[in-house]
């Protein structure tokens, strides 16, 4: 009898050997997927983040250039782009970098493409021919 019943734990293990091989499989595939997942998770956000800081830091760069090339007249469209500028720059300081998972983040962003495109009219550009000279 102790014959057979080892015969049975024998053929127990190796009926049981493929349910066991498929939890350790799936265990294995499950920690390599987390650790995978986390690495592209860290790749992408960082590759997002330093893009929104460049375009941020273009926007600053642009107002405050824009803002000394400007100053020098005295017209009242070039202060009422002064003002726009200025409202540029407030944006872009006040936008939360440090916090990538703040709630107005997508908010603030879309406020400042906006208010570049306000910036940026064509009479700004037509202003650099007249202004390139004096810099």
């Amino acid at each position: 009898m102790a014959g057979r019943q080892g015969a049975d734990d024998l053929f127990d293990s190796i009926l049981f050997a493929d349910e066991r091989f498929r939890g350790e499989g799936y265990q294995e595939g499950f920690e390599k997927g987390t650790s995978r997942g986390l690495q592209n998770g860290r790749r992408h956000g960082a590759s997002h983040g330093a893009r929104l800081a460049s375009e941020i830091s273009f926007y600053y760069g642009f107002a405050v250039t824009w803002k000394c090339l400007l100053e020098r007249n005295a017209d009242d469209r070039s202060r009422k782009r002064l003002r726009a500028l200025e409202a540029l720059l407030n944006l872009t300081q006040k936008t939360p970098l440090d916090d990538p998972q703040a709630v107005k983040l997508q908010e603030d962003t879309e406020k400042l493409r906006s208010k570049f495109r306000q910036s940026f009219s064509p009479p700004v550009s037509s202003f650099v021919s007249n202004a390139l000279p004096f810099c």
